[in-house]
């Protein structure tokens, strides 16, 4: 009998892609989440058979392996075990001595026995991870990818296997889950402190990419310019850096010296032509560098990339010619860039812009940056704010209309969208009375993207 996993939240993004990786290795898979989408009927399609609601009756009883989504933790008031306990899907595999693993402790299983190649930072990872995987997919050294959003590269998944040595990951710092892997190569996009709900300010968000730099086995890939990354200690056979359009790094001689090895970046023609989007190709760049790739390859493959799942996602034309844009940026540092890219390459059109604050917890920590980054909308709409692992001394704190008071000094066009529900309506009035000269763009890691299907 093929052995079978069990996968519980298997609607998130990245867990769904290691369900996949587990089909590509032959097992069977089953699975369930919490509500339905267009995510989990793909997985169907693939051969997975997924129940919605958690019940014990979804757990097979010849399963050989449960994992779980982390995301299925959300009382931060309530220890964790006891949380697993209540869901009764783990409760019955803790019966039956069924063995669960999280997430990252079940992926740390299959990239540790590989060389894992760990996106990092707090910003810029999936489209990092995903220009990797499409620089790498067919050719030498090759790689299998699990990425935190659907490429069109990939077949419009989230995954890539291939009979490879090397594996590209999404390395996620959230409660140092990072700490799981032992990377052969480990990349850091940038550092800028996030999940405040965790980690107890700059210092002891550092102090956990340390670690993870103390523990990659080969290469340490981090931008000069980047002002929390170059306070980290890497030992300089390690350390890889990229400084003012050039690659930096020691090389070892015939004799066993090293020696500093300089290699200019090439030009790049994106097709995704927003400014951090390039920073991220050149990261891509030098990990297939090191790794060996042939840059003319190099150049051709990220060239050939066309954007993902969520990253400044074109979603369609509406019925009255405004351009629906979809992305998941949630974080101040992100959403100024992103929106100020915007402005640039569409200077002609209005920016109406929903955002749904992801966490209760991070907009009350930020609520001072959220404030000043809407200067570049024309209007702002706040739905709600999106529930995740927050207590409720933050929940009864942070509101809508709190939000709106920070926000309105420098942004005066903000409005309260009452629901997504209700917020669809105002989209779509606001279509129907403005034809052909707006950027409807949903913002946010929330639920705020279910819009899509409304509009």
């Amino acid at each position: 009998m093929q052995k079978h996993i069990h996968v519980v939240g298997i609607g998130g993004i990245g867990i769904s892609a290691l369900a996949r990786y587990y089909r590509y290795l032959g097992y069977t898979v089953s699975g369930s989440d919490q509500s339905d989408s267009t995510l989990i009927f793909t997985l169907r399609a693939e051969g997975m058979d997924i129940s919605l609601g958690h019940d014990a009756k979804n757990l097979p009883a010849h399963t050989h392996l449960v994992v779980y989504s982390e995301a299925i933790v959300t009382k931060p008031d309530i220890p964790i075990s006891d949380q697993l306990v209540s869901n009764p899907e783990l409760a019955r595999a803790k019966e039956l001595w069924i063995r669960s693993l999280s997430y990252p402790e079940a992926l740390a299983e299959i990239v540790n026995t590989k060389k894992c190649i760990a996106i990092a930072g707090s910003h810029g990872k999936s489209t990092t991870s995903a220009m990797t995987a499409v620089a790498c997919k067919g050719t030498s050294p090759g790689a299998s990818a699990i990425v935190g959003t659907q490429v069109p590269q990939l077949g419009n998944t989230n995954f890539h296997a291939e009979e490879s040595d090397y594996f590209i990951i999404e390395a996620c710092e959230y409660k140092r889950a990072f700490l799981r892997y032992r990377p052969y190569i480990t990349a850091v996009t940038n550092i800028d402190l996030d999940h405040l709900d965790y980690y107890h300010g700059i210092d002891d968000y550092l102090a956990a990419f340390q670690t993870l730099v103390d523990q990659t086995d080969r290469y340490v890939i981090v931008f000069d310019d980047d002002p929390q990354s170059v306070k980290l200690t890497i030992l300089e056979e390690k350390k890889v850096t990229i400084r003012d359009g050039v690659i930096y790094f020691l090389k070892k001689d015939a004799i066993g010296n090293y020696h500093e090895h300089a290699v200019p970046l090439p030009p790049l023609l994106l097709q995704v032509p927003w400014a951090h989007i390039l920073r991220d190709a050149y990261l891509a760049y030098t990990i297939g560098y090191i790794m060996g790739m042939d840059g003319e390859i190099l150049v051709s493959k990220l060239q050939w990339y066309t954007g993902a799942w969520r990253r400044s996602e074109i979603v369609r034309t509406t019925y009255q010619w405004n351009i629906l844009m979809s992305d998941y940026w949630h974080h101040p540092n992100e959403i100024i860039p992103t929106l100020r890219a915007l402005h640039e390459k569409y200077p002609d059109r209005k920016l109406y812009v929903v955002f749904q604050p992801h966490q209760y917890s991070r907009t009350r920590e930020l609520l001072s940056d959220f404030s000043q980054a809407f200067q570049d909308v024309d209007t702002l709409v706040i739905p709600n704010i999106y529930f995740s692992r927050d207590k409720q001394e933050d929940v009864e704190w942070m509101t809508v209309e709190r939000l709106m008071e920070a926000i309105r000094p420098y942004q005066p066009h903000v409005i309260d969208g009452k629901g997504l529900e209700n917020t669809a309506k105002l989209i779509l009035k606001y279509d129907k009375k403005n034809p052909n000269s707006s950027i409807i763009l949903l913002l946010g890691a929330g639920d705020v993207d279910e819009l899509r299907k409304v509009i």
